[in-house]
């Protein structure tokens, strides 16, 4: 009832996940030991912490971006589309890239 070409397949792949694992853990582990060789098991948890707190850093600034683009892009954009379409003979989708270039224009000159 099961594939056999399917699940070889599913072998295939879970073999070179397995590689692309080990190749990645085994970046890791020569940095581990020079931590511990020359900061201890305290600078191990040091650099942990280090680590988190820089992507949690990076992860809270993509998430701003975002949400300013969010606010101050797409939001007016989709805005003026739709108000301007009441007053042109285009539609909404027509006039969606114009909206979008003028308010990127604006945050441009604006910034």
């Amino acid at each position: 009832m099961v594939d056999t070409g399917l699940l070889a397949q599913a072998q295939a792949l879970a073999d070179q996940a397995t590689q692309k694992a080990d190749e990645y853990s085994g970046l890791i582990g020569p940095i581990q030991r020079y931590i511990i060789d020359n900061f201890g098991q305290n600078g191990l948890y040091a650099a942990y912490i280090v680590l988190a707190v820089l992507l949690l850093f990076v992860i809270s600034r993509l998430a701003k971006l975002t949400f300013s683009t969010v606010k101050y892009l797409v939001i007016p954009a989709v805005a003026l589309a739709f108000v301007v379409s009441f007053f042109v003979p285009y539609s909404f989708v027509g006039l969606l890239p114009i909206t979008v270039t003028v308010s990127s224009l604006f945050l441009l000159f604006r910034g």
